[in-house]
This record gives C-alpha cells, structure tokens and sequence, in this order.
C-alpha cells in the first residue's frame, strides 16, 4: 500500500512546530511547543540541542495522535532550522556544550576580525559577509573554549543533530545541507563545498565540518529508540531537510526567478529568486542563500525588529491612551485606518526601523529615529511612517539586487506572516517595489516545505519546483501597484536611503 502522509518539523528559536500532511499538501495535524532559551549573562544566548530533540519528539507524537492515522503511513520525516546559531557534538554524537545561538553576540570580535582581514573573500565565496555565525562563533569556541573546541568531532546545525540522534548516526555521519552554508563563513557557494582556502586562511579544522549534502538525501532511518519518543514506525525514512528562510520559500512557492518572498513576521524579511549567483560585494547588504531548488538563489536582506515596531508603537503610544481592555486586533485594525487618513510619504516624516541595530548591512551602533516632524503631524503620520519605512528599506535591498542583475525582472511578491493580513501594508509595498503584492492562502509555510522535501526523499515527488508552485494559492485578488503612487515614492526612496547614511554616520560618532 502507498505511503499517504509525510512529517515536516520547524526547529524555531522560540518554539517546535511539526505537521502531518497529506502527499497532495493538505494538513492534517499540527503542534507546537516551547524551546526554552537560556540567558546565564548578560549578551549570552543559549540553548539546549536536546530540547530541540524532545520538543520534536513531543510535536510529532502529538501530531500523529491527533490525526488518528496509523504511523506506519508516514513515509518520511524532514526537519527545518533556525540557520546562523551552531551546535557541537563529539564522536558519539553527544552534545559537547549548548548550542550557541544566533541572537549571542559574544562572537563580536571574530566578527570584526573576519570582516578587517577576509570580508571581501568571505563574501565573494560564501555570497555571505562576515555576521553572527557559524564561522565567528567556532573561532569563539577555539579561542575562548579550548577544552570544549578540541572535544568537538563536528559543528552541527538543529536539524542535523535531530536527525542525527533520531538516526542513531556517529559523528562522522553529520551532515548539512547546502541552504545553510552562506551562513558558514567558511564555504565555496558555486561548488558547494567547504572552502579550504578561507579555513586554512582563519585557522578553522574543516574536519570539524560536517558533510555538505541535498535537502532530499536520506541520511538514515528511525530507529527503534527514536520510534518510541516520536511515535513513528521504525524504518521510516529521514530527510536532510534544510534551513528555516529555505524551506518557507519552498512552501511558498519561490521556485521561480524573478518572485521575490516577503516574510512580514517580527523580522522584516525579503529575499529574492534569481538563476544567478551574485553576491553582494559592494554593499554588504544582501545575503545570497541557495535556494532548495538546484540552480536557484534566494538573495535576502531583512530588519530585525521590523513588525516588532509596529507592536511597539500599538503598546507605547495608543494601547495605553485608548485603553488596553480592547482586543489587539482591533486596535491594529484602527491603527489601519488611522494610517489610510495619512497621505502617501506621510508628509515628509520619515521611521528608521532599526531599533536594536541594523542587520543589512550591518551596522550594530543604529538605533530608531523619526526624522521631520512638526506640529503638524499627528498620531496617524508616525504609524504611516513605520510601515513606509519598511517598504523604503525593502526598495534599498532590490535596488542593490537590480545593480547585480540589470536584466532582472521582478514578477510578483508573495507575503507570509501576521503582516500579510494588513490590506494597506501591502497596498504600500506594491505601490513603493512597483510588483504585485499576493497573500497565500496556506498559513503554514515552513512544515510545509520541510514535508515536500520527506516527500522528494521518499520517491513520492520528481519535480519539486512544479509541486511547490502548484500548492500555493493566492489568497483573494493580487494587490497591484499603482504606476503615479510608484514614481512618487521613489522620491521618498531615495531621501530615505540618504538619510540612513547619514543617521549610520551619527550613531557611529555616538557610539565612539
């Protein structure tokens, strides 16, 4: 009998989500569960590899339990993760020391010194420039844990160390598959190999790397140990699976050059779909990941607190005045209405969203600003600026991805995330990119992805760009820009990107 369902887990930073699909896409289950995060001194991040492991257990297992299905239908698993942190396992494939998080900044210096001596081959390499990842933070380990660094067999991400230990694999098993390795520091992305050259250079053992493979490689089977904290039937099959930014593309249907995916989460995410690789030498700003799909690139850039300003804004300056006994939603939805009264460039008011820094390019010393107000504007002008700013920041990262690729041509944007639900957000970014703006009908994208590549693995799936394509449905008309609004804002653009450098410049001289 043919296997009906396929298993896709999302390892987040703050939380596990696993899903059961049906092979034709259509969920059946799904469950979430905390991660904890630990915070033992200040600047330092951690979490544990074998919470990611449990949490992944407890999802699927309740998944499968709610759906009712028997296990032995499933015929594969595939895990998705959080991409820039790093783990390390010795030559059992235990955990040497917790995982070192992506949002851990003790790697600053190496950071610096990669950037000072090999920034411009970092980046020509990895199509990635020197930033919080897994390159800063194993010199981190090998300077300032010599004990732990020398214990370690091999760096692994979340994914791998799941499907790893879900496997019963040894360390010399490991793997990683080619969408997280821009994150590396230490890659070659056309060949999709390590980089002898940049290891050699900053002093890294590429023994301690594990092996680089497809997201749809089987790396091995559940074993009878892992069946009974999952709830699957020994011997089912185990995908590589990729990363989180990859596998939301994938289930978004980004398979195509030209899309551009735009994640309107708590980060502000947009990132392209090109044939080309192209990294962004000059301006340091957009990160060039590989795509799940071979031949495919997915250039990004993103704002780490984008729609966390608007959450901000809703708490600090109208929740607290309109009272806070109404629902949240209501109170975005007349913050909306508020912003419609606003006129387009919010009469020269402009937002700098980069309240806890900026990322691309990075830029650490930025903080937030509104720039030109006056008496005259009110409450509804400075939450338009919010939303126009990231439009604006979005317009700078295709600008520069438009300098790449000349001949590019941008087709759609398709939005995810709670952003996604605001009418006059996307209206906004139609108007300013000048691309339609599409709202998917799935509201689970990550599970999802990861799920097509167990389908691939399996056998089930040939084609997994026409699949990706075919399961993502629009949600209503696409919202389409407005030709006299686009040539307008692209005054604003412009004053806007101005006005970042010099506020860089300032928060710089600040920060000496």
């Amino acid at each position: 009998m043919a296997k009906k369902y396929l298993v896709g887990v999302d390892l987040g930073t703050s939380a596990t989500k696993a899903a059961l699909y049906q092979v034709d896409g259509t969920m059946i289950a799904e469950s979430t569960k905390a991660v904890p995060i630990y915070y033992p001194e200040p600047g330092i991040v951690e979490q544990e590899n074998e919470d990611f492991y449990s949490t992944a257990a407890q999802t699927v297992k309740t998944c499968l339990s709610k759906s009712g299905i028997e296990p032995k239908e499933v015929a594969a698993i595939a895990f998705d993760s959080q991409m820039a942190g790093v783990g390390a396992i010795d030559e059992n494939h235990e955990s040497v020391s917790r995982f070192d998080s992506w949002l851990d900044m003790r790697c600053e210096p190496q950071i610096k010194y990669l950037e000072e001596n090999f920034g411009e081959m970092i980046t020509e390499l990895t199509g990635c420039p020197p930033t919080c990842d897994h390159g800063p933070k194993i010199l981190w380990w090998k300077s300032e844990r010599p004990e732990e660094y020398k214990r370690t067999a091999k760096f692994v991400m979340p994914g791998g160390y799941v499907a790893g230990k879900m496997a019963g694999l040894s360390a010399d098993q490991a793997f990683i598959d080619y969408t997280y390795i821009h994150f590396s520091a230490l890659s070659n992305a056309i060949e999709g190999s390590w980089s002898q050259e940049i290891c050699d250079a900053v002093g890294i053992d590429v023994g301690r790397l594990p092996k680089i493979v497809e997201p749809w490689q089987v790396v091995g089977e559940v074993t009878e140990e892992a069946s009974k904290d999952f709830g699957l039937v020994p011997g089912t099959l185990i995908a590589a699976g990729c990363g989180d930014t990859a596998a939301g593309a994938l289930g978004a249907g980004i398979v195509r050059p030209g899309m551009v995916f735009d994640t309107a989460g708590t980060a502000s995410v947009l990132a392209g779909c090109t044939d080309q690789y192209a990294p962004d030498v000059k301006n340091r700003a957009l990160l060039t990941m590989r795509s799940v799909i071979p031949g495919l690139w997915h250039p990004l850039a993103y704002i780490a607190g984008g729609g966390q300003a608007l959450t901000w804004f809703r708490d600090q300056f109208y929740n607290s005045y309109h009272g806070e006994t109404q629902e949240d939603q209501d109170l975005y939805s007349q913050l909306e209405q508020f912003a419609a009264r606003a006129p387009l460039g919010s009469s020269d008011l402009y937002f700098s969203p980069h309240l806890t820094g900026r990322i691309c390019p990075a830029t650490p010393e930025m903080r937030g600003a509104w720039v030109g107000f006056s008496f005259s504007h009110k409450q509804e002008h400075f939450y338009r600026a919010i939303l126009e700013s990231v439009a604006y920041e979005y317009a700078y990262y295709l600008n520069i991805l438009k300098e790449l690729m000349p001949n590019i041509n941008l087709t759609e944007a398709r939005v995810i995330g709670g952003g996604a639900q605001s009418k006059i957000w996307n209206q906004i970014k139609a108007d300013v990119l000048g691309v339609p703006y599409l709202r998917l009908s799935r509201s689970e994208f990550g599970t999802w992805g990861a799920a097509m590549i167990a389908g691939k693995s399996a056998g089930i799936y040939d084609d997994l760009a026409q699949v990706a394509y075919e399961n993502s449905i629009s949600e209503g008309k696409p919202v389409k820009p407005d030709q006299d609004r686009h040539h307008q804002y692209e005054i604003h653009v412009n004053r806007y990107i101005e006005l970042q450098e010099t506020l860089t410049t300032t928060f710089r001289k600040f920060s000496s």
